[in-house]
């Protein structure tokens, strides 16, 4: 809707309606109790999980503010739960006709990365291109900025907070947390939302009815499948509760063990569980560890187990990590009553999801599932909606797992961990579960552990030797080294092996944005003495064939960035990812662009070194597939490990640059400069036969099709011959006297 006003007219409005969006913790809902006037939403160390409307009278006009829960920036738009993306599109209808501004909140004192846009970008998606005309940026914590203005802020900050500026139309307002009198920046902002409004023609962003209408039609059938599902949850226990009843079943002594994926929330499950904060929370899991306790009178032995990366198959799984779940039963034997599979409730679960899930379950067999109840962690962030709205509403991949589970579930709210009751209320439907299936145990395969055992054995022994070999060279090229005063170096690997964070924690200092970059960029420092520069290259993808020349271009393009030559390349491989032979050809792949000399000058370095636990990284090398081997040997046992958690320790650089350093004495303290024409002359060669693969391949399906279908007409005209022939046969058979046809026949 829109009023035509003169061009010289101001406006004034006399209702005021605002939606508050952004990331989380950017402080959206104190700047809605700024704007208000008083504490109207919860805020401080209360996160918003669901999104809420307050009213006010302020400067003679009434304000509808209404508060959104925030967005994940660590999350893309396809790790969102569909209900967190439906309530997006709704937020607009809580103050029909329509909200007069977005108010899109950004606090000063943390960086808007690149992570940052791409986050904002998806989200306003969502509503549509129009949202922008409506949208106005709201900075907060702006007594960060001291002496600077927001200006001088904006244009320090880089190329993605411009963006976002030039996207908003320059429209932005900043508050001061500090300020002593706070109502007078409300007015001010009121004012600059009149100013917004009279740009935009009196119009206000209009709630498309059509959408809304898909969406609660949508909501409704998820409601009622949900019911269906609650309804059917209790009809089982309570049908459970009376055989535990009737049985008089005691289960005194209760074996777990905890699984999922990376950050879900194991090891808070644990805690809440056993009702203390033994396990650290936030620290990875490496090994599978058995905690004890009670809850109530019951003795409780729970496992905690390392998690996989959340959509990613068994077979990109490290070896080691495959061991510890196989191993997890076996840290309660004779084995555990149920399998508490923990799923994060704050976030999508799609079929990727659910094929990590049961690759990863089918190591410990088909058996495992009638033992196994599915935990949702962060409860507390669905608000309004029931976990079996959650399920629903995410779709088929999630229902289908929680129904393999038997309907089992449970879901905890972490914001009250402390709370006793849902330890109970847990372990009443672990009773439930056990009761029915005859108080049985999940008996593991022996042979299985002393596989384990022998393998363990053979890779210590293979690590040893790897060791004194290493340390032997070393020993050797030391005595001729010397210190650099300057060192550079190059990064390459695959995407998401961790090029930027290292490249970071090498300069002590973050100069890399840590999103997947698609360009080559240059940092340096002083570090340990010497100046080291560090070249970041985009990564390659898994499957070479999605490489574009393009991509192939840009990452080679590191090496021109130091016209001299590098003192090593770094190839980038991560320890919580499994290195097979998909990753080696597409390390190959690259690699082949570069002479054969590359590989005196490379260094493996390995990051997620936290992940290693207390095994050394030659029993991690032995134990993987033999592509890992492959790659150690091509690089003739050059290789470093980077614990990227340790930011602050300086000696893993220090110690990789002393490695580079006795590299170049064997090396003859040549450097790597590799002639870069001859370098775009193989990609050229890469890509022509490709297209000349392409083309061929294409060729001969057209050949193939065009046989195919000559083939199919000959049958068919062969069919039609022989149908006719057998209608002739059947015309003149008809037309035979008895004595004929027995003549014909040969009688």
């Amino acid at each position: 809707m829109e009023n035509n006003l003169g061009e010289n007219e101001s406006i004034t409005l006399s209702e005021v309606r605002l939606v508050l969006i952004g990331g989380r913790w950017a402080g959206k809902s104190s700047s809605g109790n700024t704007i208000l006037g008083e504490e109207r939403f919860e805020c401080g160390r209360i996160r918003t999980a669901q999104s809420e409307k307050r009213h006010a009278m302020v400067g003679g006009r009434r304000l509808i503010v209404v508060d959104t829960p925030g967005w994940r920036s660590s999350l893309s738009l396809t790790e969102i739960p569909e209900v967190d993306k439906q309530q997006l599109k709704l937020n607009a209808s809580m103050c029909m006709p329509g909200p007069n501004v977005f108010l899109l909140v950004v606090p000063i004192d943390t960086a808007f990365s690149v992570e940052s846009r791409r986050t904002v970008e998806e989200h306003m998606k969502l509503l549509g291109e129009r949202v922008w005309r409506y949208t106005m940026v709201l900075f907060t914590c702006g007594d960060f900025l001291g002496e600077k203005t927001i200006e001088q802020h904006i244009e320090s900050e880089g190329d993605s907070l411009k963006w976002l500026m030039e996207r908003c139309r320059n429209r932005y307002y900043v508050f001061n947390n500090h300020e002593q009198s706070p109502s007078n920046q409300v007015i001010r902002l009121l004012e600059e939302i009149d100013e917004m409004v009279w740009r935009n023609n009196g119009s206000y962003y209009e709630v498309d009815e059509q959408t809304l209408d898909i969406i609660k039609k949508k909501q409704q059938a998820v409601a009622e499948r949900a019911e269906e599902r609650r309804r059917r949850s209790e009809e089982q226990s309570h049908h459970m509760k009376a055989l535990i009843a009737g049985a008089m079943i005691t289960i005194p002594k209760l074996h777990m063990v905890l699984l999922g994926s990376r950050s879900v929330g194991k090891t808070s499950v644990g805690n809440t569980f056993l009702g203390n904060k033994e396990q650290e929370i936030g620290k990875r899991t490496a090994r599978s560890v058995a905690r004890q306790g009670f809850v109530g009178h019951t003795e409780i032995t729970l496992v905690d187990t390392p998690g996989w990366w959340k959509g990613f198959p068994v077979c990109d799984t490290p070896e080691a990590i495959k061991d510890e779940l196989l191993i997890s039963p076996f840290q309660c034997r004779p084995g555990p009553h149920v399998f508490l599979l923990v799923i994060d409730a704050d976030a999508s679960f799609n079929a990727k999801h659910l094929r990590a899930v049961t690759t990863h379950m089918d190591l410990l067999g088909d058996g495992v599932w009638r033992h196994t109840i599915v935990v949702f962690t962060r409860g507390d962030w669905l608000g309004t909606h029931t976990i079996e709205q959650y399920i629903e509403g995410e779709g088929e991949a999630l229902q289908s797992l929680v129904e393999q589970c038997g309907n089992r579930y449970h879901v905890i709210d972490n914001k009250n961990a402390d709370d006793g009751t849902q330890a109970t209320e847990l372990l009443g439907k672990i009773t439930e579960t056990v009761a029915g299936n005859g108080r049985d145990y999940f008996v593991p395969d022996e042979k299985i552990y002393q596989t384990i055992e022998e393998r363990k054995k053979s890779v210590k022994k293979g690590a040893i030797v790897r060791q004194s070999q290493v340390h032997a060279k070393r020993k050797t090229l030391r005595e001729s080294s010397k210190e650099l005063q300057e060192l550079t170096v190059v990064m390459l690997g695959q995407k998401t092996s961790g090029k930027s964070v290292t490249g970071n924690n090498l300069l002590c200092k973050d100069v890399f944005a840590t999103c997947q970059s698609e360009s080559c960029q240059v940092g340096e420092g002083e570090v340990a003495g010497r100046l080291v520069r560090v070249i970041d290259t985009p990564g390659w993808r898994k499957d070479p064939s999605r490489c574009t020349k393009e991509m192939d271009i840009e990452i080679v393009q590191g090496l021109s960035l130091s016209p001299l030559g590098v003192h090593a390349v770094l190839l980038v491989v991560p320890l919580d990812l499994a290195f097979r032979d998909a990753q080696q050809a597409a390390l190959e792949d690259h690699m082949n662009l570069f002479d054969a000399s590359i590989w005196k000058h490379t260094v493996v370095l390995f990051t997620y070194g936290d992940k290693l636990a207390d095994k050394s990284i030659e029993e991690h090398i032995e134990r993987e597939h033999s592509a890992l081997r492959w790659l150690i040997d091509k690089c003739e046992n050059k290789y470093h490990v980077m614990n990227n958690r340790k930011k602050a320790d300086m000696s893993q650089g220090t110690e990789l640059f002393e490695k580079i350093e006795e590299m170049m004495a064997g090396n003859g303290e040549q450097l790597f400069c590799p002639e870069m024409n001859d370098v775009y002359l193989r990609i050229e060669e890469k890509f022509t036969r490709r297209q000349l693969k392409h083309v061929l391949k294409q060729r001969l399906n057209e050949e193939y099709q065009k046989r195919e279908l000559k083939l199919m007409a000959g049958f068919k005209e062969t069919l039609l011959e022989l149908q006719a022939d057998i209608r002739d046969s059947v015309t003149s058979t008809k037309s035979m006297s008895l004595s004929e046809y027995v003549t014909a026949m040969g009688g």
